[in-house]
Parts: C-alpha cells; sequence; structure tokens
C-alpha cells in the first residue's frame, strides 16, 4: 500500500469535529498543504477554523525529512497554541502514526495523530492532545486531496 498524504506532496482538506473535556463536539475546517526539497525534507503547513466559536484558528508547521523508502521519520512542529513541539512518526502498511511532545514541559503536554488511508485521495484523521497521562482534546476528521 503506498500512501499519498505527506510522503507525496499536496494540498489537502479538512473537514471534521473537535471535542475538548467534555464540552460537546464543534465543527472543525482546516486546509494542509505538504511540500518537499530535494534533499528529503518536508513541510506540512496545515490551519485549523473552528465553525461559530470564538475559538481562535490553530497553525501548525511540520518540518522533517523522510526519504523515499523510509519508514520512520523524526520532525519538528510549530504549534500556534502550544509553542515548539518534537515528533516522531511511522509509515506502516494502512496508517501514518505520529506523536509529540512539548519541549521542557513540566505537564508533560504532547499528542499524536494516526492517518488512515482509504484511497489515494481520501485519509481519515484521528488526533488528540495530552496532559501527563489524560487525553484533553480530541479530533476526528477526513481529509480529502485537492491537487498535487
Amino acid at each position: 500500500m503506498s500512501h499519498t498524504f505527506l510522503v507525496d506532496v499536496g494540498r489537502w482538506l479538512l473537514q471534521g469535529q473537535w471535542r475538548g473535556g467534555d464540552r460537546p463536539p464543534i465543527d472543525v475546517t482546516g486546509k494542509i498543504l505538504v511540500t518537499y526539497s530535494q534533499d528529503d525534507w518536508f513541510v506540512m503547513a496545515a490551519k485549523l477554523s473552528y465553525a461559530d466559536t470564538e475559538q481562535p484558528d490553530i497553525v501548525l508547521q511540520y518540518r522533517g525529512k523522510l526519504a523515499l523508502n523510509d519508514q520512520t521519520y523524526t520532525f519538528i512542529l510549530q504549534h500556534s497554541a502550544l509553542g515548539r513541539l518534537e515528533g516522531e512518526g511511522w509509515i506502516g502498511e494502512q496508517s501514518i502514526v505520529q506523536r509529540f511532545w512539548l519541549l521542557g514541559d513540566t505537564k508533560r503536554r504532547g499528542g499524536f495523530e494516526n492517518l488512515w488511508r482509504l484511497n489515494d485521495n481520501e485519509y481519515f484523521i484521528s488526533s488528540g492532545l495530552t496532559t501527563g497521562h489524560k487525553l484533553t482534546d480530541l479530533m476526528e476528521a477526513t481529509l480529502k486531496r485537492v491537487s498535487t
């Protein structure tokens, strides 16, 4: 199974729901752009917007190195609400799994993303934020490729 998200250049649209704690879910939409330089460094930039709420947009910028046949990679992430994080990812047969953690944080905040390939142009993403051992936020959404 070959992946098209993250391992290929592309533009993606995100649509789903975000839930924080015991609050009701809110609709979330977003845009994601994946680019590569010639030396196998990728940049993934994302902007998430929340419908009918005063919650500010979340802007994410990932930078990592992923060579053609690699199945694991590391990255740094600049998160507009959390700051600078480090992370790692694994590329599996059906999914891409990433986890990340906030550097030097005494609350031990971090998170994860699981991207399940539905077809060449669509993925399902489940992601969450954690504080210590507690899950604090959850997002479930679909990603649809709009261009390469």
